[in-house]
């Protein structure tokens, strides 16, 4: 599969070992950086990868911070992203299987790298869950209207 990813500086460590095992697992990664340790604003990284989930040049990103806070709500404000902030391999799983999630955002200060991998396969092999959730997805990509 391909994917894109991205990190500021408190997660590049994570990105370059998710980056590693990806391309070892045979999934075509294109790492739009951050490429070291000097301080980047992570809004930056996650507009550039969520673009091109949203513009469907990929179909899936993953995004790396500190936290994963921050990367989650920069790429949510891009139309067509349903980015998840995890922290387990459960939470992968229903991000997938229930929001349909298209981006996955991890901490790289707060989740440890055996978790971050498995959270990261587990989202990439759990199909999207029915139409129950379909339509719910539905309603989150048409947003709210401006009557309500």
């Amino acid at each position: 599969m391909k994917l894109v990813i991205a990190a500021d500086h408190g997660g590049v460590e994570l990105k370059d070992l998710l980056v590693k095992r990806l391309g070892e697992a045979g999934h075509e990664v294109e790492d739009l950086g951050t490429h070291g340790s000097d301080s980047v604003d992570y809004p930056d990284f996650a507009f550039k990868a969520a673009r091109k989930v949203s513009r469907g040049e990929v179909p899936l990103g993953i995004l790396v911070c500190g936290t994963g806070i921050g990367m989650s709500i920069a790429a949510n404000k891009v139309r067509k992203i349903r980015c998840a902030h995890v922290c387990t391999v459960e939470q992968a799983k229903l991000a997938a299987e229930h929001n349909h999630a298209n981006m996955l955002a991890l901490g790289g200060r707060t989740t440890d790298e055996e978790t971050a991998w498995e959270a990261v396969q587990v989202w990439l092999q759990t199909p999207k869950g029915g139409d129950r959730h379909k339509r719910r997805v539905d309603k989150i990509d048409a947003g709210p209207s401006d009557s309500e």
